[in-house]
């Protein structure tokens, strides 16, 4: 797929398609304008007829308008003029791309970019239109032996903007746009991947392949290795499974030598059965979205790389399988994790915190900036939060913001939840140093004071994705989310956000 900059007056655009938007109450926008005054009011005559009515969520798709070079003109509805957010915007791009892609149109241009947005800049537009383009025309079909065969000959998109002294800016939001795409679809792809396909090694060689395209230094820990390091805690949660851990360790230097890194670190058990605490058999299959925080950090770097950002970035990634065996951590089993502190397992199915821990510990090395660990980590952020947010715990409160500001902007949003040291009596253990559980209550919050306190010798904060990392039901799949929210702190972080 090619996507472009264009800077052509609607009526006089040649190719296969535009695309225009149409108010509710049929208020027309500047470029319906244009079509409708070259067409002598071919456009207001159809609204007249009621044929379409601008309402959010609908299109009109009209052939051979009179005087109008391009083959097709989609009408594409906007709502209430006044009601037009960013929200309504994106929407408006998703839904216009899928009618396109219905067509059979090889290519179109869009001229919904050149509409305001309130409180949104045209960068902003151009990279959301980018995004959401690429998100709609998704697909995965890698295990399907008949591919789908319904999806049109779409090769390329436009987006017009009507400043053509604003093309460079325009052109810098597109590739941003498609940085984050691309790694959007790399965290969905892995998300989606069945278990016996995306095995901990499997995601090692996603990452050497990623350091190879690129040029990065990349580093895989075996098992001996996370041994010498006393990582005992990640290696309790691996010894159930034949498929051995890996402990991804991929460094991005864009930034200059004495610059701190920033580290992200991605939960990923590459499937989760629960271990001896087995999960309920229902519903089990999309326990390979585990490791949907391992697929977000790796997705993030990818487009860091492809911008080639002036930041220093690391990215770690404990990777194991969570499986009852013979040889299985049992409850009531007490590691010793890397720091030295001691963890006393109530229940094997709170393993993330049990490998994020020791990674954790392992970031200090690198004398962080910061560390952002991102994780699908528990059942009670969902009943918090659904599927809408992700839950934010941090250390730092301008770390805190400037994640949600990023998810703000990114479409991509979190809510902070507390982080008080009243909840830190739930870990107690009469045997250990802590809990690996807390109790049903707060569980989201109990298991972010967990890491917490592996985390004091830097600014962290800690990303609780399972609600938002993936769909159930008819649109199961992996979200690539928070990919987004990511990439706009790191681009804001860089001076590269407008």
């Amino acid at each position: 797929m090619e996507f472009s900059i264009k800077s052509v007056r609607p009526e006089k655009q040649q190719g296969a398609c535009v695309v225009i938007g149409i108010f509710e109450s049929r208020k027309l926008t500047a470029a319906a304008e244009s079509i409708d005054k070259a067409s002598n009011g071919h456009l207001s005559a159809l609204l007249q007829r009621g044929d379409m009515e601008g309402k959010a969520g609908t299109t009109l798709l009209l052939h051979h308008v009179p005087s109008i070079r391009s083959d097709r003109v989609l009408l594409v509805g906007l709502g209430k003029e006044k009601e037009f957010t960013d929200k309504a915007y994106t929407a408006a791009i998703r839904n216009a791309v899928k009618k396109i892609e219905e067509t059979g149109a090889a290519e179109a241009t869009f001229y919904l970019t050149e509409i305001p947005v309130r409180k949104r800049s045209l960068p902003w537009r151009i990279r959301q239109a980018a995004v959401v383009s690429r998100e709609a025309l998704y697909r995965f079909d890698r295990f399907k032996s008949k591919k789908n065969d319904t999806q049109g000959p779409l090769a390329a998109l436009n987006f017009s903007i009507d400043n053509t002294k604003a093309h460079g800016v325009a052109e810098e939001a597109l590739a941003q746009g498609l940085a984050i795409a691309d790694g959007v679809e790399l965290a969905r792809t892995l998300g989606n991947l069945p278990g016996n396909v995306c095995t901990p090694n499997y995601l090692a060689e996603t990452a050497i392949g990623i350091a190879d395209d690129h040029g990065l230094e990349c580093r895989i820990l075996e098992r001996a290795d996370m041994e010498k390091l006393g990582m005992q805690s990640l290696l309790s949660v691996a010894k159930g499974s034949h498929q051995p851990p890996k402990f991804i360790v991929l460094n991005y230097q864009g930034g200059k030598p004495t610059e701190k890194p920033v580290v992200l670190i991605g939960k990923g058990i590459t499937f989760d059965s629960g271990g001896i605490s087995l999960k309920p058999g229902e519903g089990m299959d999309e326990m390979k979205f585990d490791m949907c925080g391992a697929a977000s950090v790796l997705g993030a770097l990818k487009a860091v790389a492809q911008m080639q950002l002036p930041l220093n970035l690391t990215v770690l990634v404990p990777a194991s399988e969570n499986m009852p065996g013979g040889n299985a951590s049992k409850p009531g089993d007490i590691v010793t994790s890397m720091s030295g502190q001691t963890i006393e397992i109530l229940n094997t199915d709170a393993e993330g915190r049990l490998i994020l821990c020791d990674a954790l510990t392992y970031a200090e090395r690198f004398k962080p900036e910061a560390v952002i660990d991102i994780a699908t980590l528990t059942g009670a952020c969902v009943i918090a939060l659904g599927n809408v947010a992700t839950g934010l715990f941090a250390n730092h409160d301008k770390l805190a913001d400037a994640l949600l500001e990023a998810g703000e902007a990114s479409q991509d949003r979190a809510w902070q939840m507390p982080l008080w040291d009243d909840y830190q009596d739930l870990l107690k253990s009469n045997f250990a140093d802590m809990a690996n559980i807390g109790g049903r209550p707060a569980g989201s919050v109990s298991a972010a004071c967990f890491l917490s306190r592996f985390a004091g010798k830097f600014k962290w904060a800690h990303l609780d994705i399972a609600g938002t990392a993936w769909k159930s039901g008819g649109e199961k799949g992996a979200t690539g989310r928070p990919v987004p929210l990511l990439v706009h702190y790191l681009l804001k972080r860089t001076g590269k956000l407008h």
